[in-house]
């Protein structure tokens, strides 16, 4: 019924919320107990991949909101982060996040701040992003070759060469996992929600953090989102130790 429903061009929302709750405690044991593939689970649960039920659906296992608590968890931090991004480049380490510190002094409206904190979050904690967080021409290269290597992160879309660490405009933002964008649509511009968004996806497809940005997840995840926050490392641990002593 829920496929049939998904392949109508507008469905009954209503209806389809219906149908994935009561379909939650299967799809559960599915997605866990057999691990199949993105794809597989694209064909098998093709309602799971919207805002919507992506929302939903970490609702159901977490019981929390996961906008708000990404996002109002991300406001609280942004400040302390900033500063401590930029007491680290002051004192001549983590000099890549100079770049990103930049680009605030054209623009340093809220969006932009969220962006250079997420974006900075894996520099500061000496991992890398490169095939996790991808910045690509919207009309550039093919989307294969952008998502190359890929098994879960961002693409961030933007028009034209790229001048700074990150675009000034942003045209859009995929989630990808498995080499494959699992939702992407043009309303998705905000680099702090596709977040919010991947870190769903991440729980509802009950997906493995990547190692080359485990840490950084880890912090979203135990700090930002405050999922669990008596289980941090002692590596995440010491970050929010210092960042709520921090004095702005």
């Amino acid at each position: 019924m829920m496929v049939t429903e998904m392949q109508k061009k507008s469905p009954d929302l209503q209806s389809v919320d219906e149908l994935m709750t009561a379909t939650f405690s299967r799809r559960r044991q599915e997605i866990i107990g057999d691990e199949p593939l993105v794809a597989d689970v694209i064909n098998r649960w093709p309602a799971l991949f919207s805002e919507r039920q992506i929302e939903a659906e970490f609702k159901r296992i977490v019981t929390t909101s996961l906008f708000q608590s990404f996002l109002d968890g991300l406001d609280h931090l942004v400040p302390r982060l900033l500063e401590v991004y930029k007491a680290a480049v002051l004192s001549g380490k983590k000099q890549a996040l100079k770049g990103i510190l930049d680009c605030l002094e054209k623009d340093n409206t809220n969006e932009r701040k969220r962006t250079a904190a997420l974006l900075g979050l894996p520099h500061y904690l000496s991992e890398d992003p490169a095939d996790v967080i991808r910045i690509c021409d919207a009309h550039g290269e093919t989307l294969d070759v952008a998502m190359k290597g890929m098994q879960v992160g961002l693409l961030i879309g933007h028009e034209g060469a790229l001048q700074d660490a990150f675009p000034w405009d942003i045209f859009s933002v995929a989630v990808v996992v498995e080499e494959t964008i699992v939702l992407h649509y043009y309303k998705l511009k905000d680099v702090a929600c596709s977040f919010a968004m991947l870190m769903g996806i991440i729980y509802c497809v009950n997906l493995e953090y990547p190692q080359a940005m485990k840490y950084s997840f880890e912090f979203l995840q135990r700090v930002v989102m405050k999922v669990k926050p008596d289980q941090a490392s002692a590596r995440i641990h010491g970050l929010r130790n210092k960042l709520l002593k921090y004095k702005l």
